[in-house]
């Protein structure tokens, strides 16, 4: 949400408080003294709130003044996407720990991350790839019970087990 800027005549209050395009205070003036003295720099006098009295104004050239703003603005956003971060389940992982994990995926999901769910399967256990599926689907069903998640990227199949990639609806 962009605010309204006042400058030079489309100010209203009665009474300034200036502040010099270096950043110090001047003092308070009547509106028509403080329009003076910046005319008499070559620049505007720029209202930068009003929620006090008297309003606080800045003598500073309008562009630049624009232009700091919207770099404000733009660095004060956030990241849409977040972070991804990545869980790892193993296939004799116990109830218990996948209960741990889940909490851990729901705090990370609370912070607006990705979270990337990875199943390894390392030697003989690549051979039960319908097993570590269905842990991996326990696990989902534990964190759906405390959080509400989409899936970025279904479950898949890998060369060394399952993965998955879920985020804050």
């Amino acid at each position: 949400m962009q605010k309204r800027i006042y400058i030079n005549n489309q100010i209203r209050a009665s009474k300034v408080r200036i502040i010099d395009s270096d950043g110090k205070q001047i003092g308070i003036f009547d509106l028509s003294e403080a329009l003076q003295k910046a005319k008499e720099k070559n620049l505007d006098l720029i209202q930068i709130t009003e929620k006090v009295e008297p309003v606080i104004c800045k003598i500073s050239d309008y562009g630049k003044y624009i232009y700091k703003e919207r770099k404000k603005e733009r660095q004060k956003k956030p990241k849409k996407s977040g972070e991804l971060k990545n869980l790892r389940l193993t296939l004799k992982i116990s109830e218990h720990d996948l209960l741990t994990r889940a909490k851990t995926a729901e705090r990370f999901l609370k912070k607006d991350h990705k979270v990337r769910i990875e199943m390894l399967l390392k030697g003989r256990e690549r051979k039960f790839f319908d097993i570590a599926r269905e842990k991996i689907k326990k696990f989902l069903e534990f964190l759906a019970q405390s959080s509400s998640f989409k899936e970025e990227k279904e479950l898949k199949r890998e060369t060394k087990g399952w993965t998955i990639t879920i985020a804050k609806v």
